[in-house]
């Protein structure tokens, strides 16, 4: 199991894919690029333009100032510029700007599916649940609280409790291997 952007990547491949017998999203996301653009004092539209820009000096500095001051900030870019194999902040913020469920991709998804959501996430806080709104298909949106441990991003505090309940999730939905 996988959690974090898979908590999109596994939605987005059941959207086109009818042989997924179930999906988990731990944590749900639905629209990466708005963890892109949210942090940014720029209407999406503007931000979105300026993070695809072959220039933007302006930007560059604003992004290096965010990461400078904050180290949840910093790691998360960091990360996500290895991970995406790009050289800059704002080209891992473009890079995020096409991994969405947006225009009907979300409603496409015909499989049970189980989003998970951490009540304190410090990177997807409100994501999983606005996933939850957007399914048509059998759904469940578990509580993890911070009484649990779970409240943090992919429930980093408390898995064993997470990864319990998606095993139990999954043996409800697909019943008992015979």
């Amino acid at each position: 199991m996988r959690p974090s952007m898979s908590g999109l990547l596994a939605p987005r491949a059941a959207a086109f894919d009818q042989r997924v017998a179930a999906v988990i999203a731990l944590d749900g996301v639905y629209d990466l690029g708005h963890i892109s653009t949210a942090s940014l004092p720029l209407p999406r539209a503007e931000a979105e333009r300026r993070l695809r820009a072959e220039h933007d000096p302006e930007l560059d500095a604003m992004l290096e100032a965010a990461m400078a001051a904050s180290p949840m900030m910093r790691w998360a870019i960091e990360h996500g510029m290895y991970a995406m194999g790009v050289d800059t902040p704002r080209a891992f913020g473009a890079t995020y700007l096409d991994f969405h469920l947006r225009d009907g991709m979300a409603e496409k998804i015909s499989c049970p599916t189980l989003v998970c959501a951490g009540a304190d996430d410090g990177f997807f806080l409100g994501r999983p649940e606005l996933l939850y709104e957007h399914l048509t298909c059998p759904k469940t949106l578990p509580e993890f609280t911070a009484d649990q441990g779970a409240d943090a991003h992919c429930q980093s505090g408390a898995q064993r409790l997470a990864f319990a309940r998606v095993y139990d999730w999954l043996d409800d939905v697909l019943g008992h291997a015979a």
